[in-house]
């Protein structure tokens, strides 16, 4: 079933992990902001608007190379650097909901997790920013040297560190979440207040799609 409708139903399951950037925290802007910095300085051309949103959510040194080439790793590297130590990542918020769904879920002792393409040491500092950092069992994201180049890859690596449980989902904003968790044999529920494109996460086969954060947890009951 996928739906909108903040009536919606769903299983609340005992172990939740969470994609980041575009579920948990509105951080394309600052995400697209670094990365036209570092287009500028390793002297390159920016990327047309309307393709700057479908960045939002695999890893740049994926999605660059249809683009920019052999270019790619480098301005995947600069941008790595500028992204932390020019506080681009301090710049990120919470979504209005967030914080009450985490601790609706934490009060019915769901396990809740982060899996997201992003460095993993990134993804903490992020987290600590904002004051999430310490709901989570663990923050699962890339390493340095892309050793999980896809959200599977990150997904497993969640999991092996947290352990299966009977009832898990994933929830995500993108297309790749959604494959994802599939493919490591887990639902997706779509967050459909992220980057995702008009249609993207039910083609993807999300199990449903929630509108708001607020609209997620009256589906899974936690008011």
């Amino acid at each position: 079933m996928n739906s909108t409708d903040p009536g919606t139903t769903l299983t609340r399951p005992d172990t939740v992990l969470f994609d980041l950037d575009g579920t948990l925290v509105d951080s394309g802007p600052t995400i697209l902001a670094a990365l036209r910095k570092a287009f500028a300085e390793e002297g390159l051309p920016p990327l047309p608007p309307e393709v700057e949103p479908t960045l939002l959510g695999p890893p740049f040194y994926r999605a660059l190379p249809p683009l920019i080439g052999d270019d790619a790793e480098r301005v995947t590297q600069t941008y790595r650097r500028i992204y932390v130590t020019e506080g681009f990542a301090y710049r990120a918020e919470p979504y209005p909901g967030t914080e009450a769904l985490l601790d609706g879920l934490a009060r019915l002792d769901v396990r809740l997790a982060v899996a997201t393409s992003k460095l993993e040491t990134s993804a903490v500092a992020v987290l600590e920013h904002v004051g999430l950092a310490g709901r989570f069992a663990t923050v699962c994201g890339d390493t340095p040297d892309e050793g999980r180049p896809s959200k599977s890859a990150i997904i497993a690596e969640a999991l092996r560190r947290i352990g299966r449980s009977p009832e898990m989902a994933m929830v995500g904003d993108r297309r790749y979440d959604v494959a994802g968790a599939i493919d490591q044999g887990l639902p997706c529920i779509g967050a459909g207040w992220g980057y995702g494109e008009p249609g993207e996460l039910e083609a993807a086969g999300a199990l449903a799609v929630m509108s708001t954060p607020a609209a997620l947890a009256a589906a899974w009951r936690l008011a």
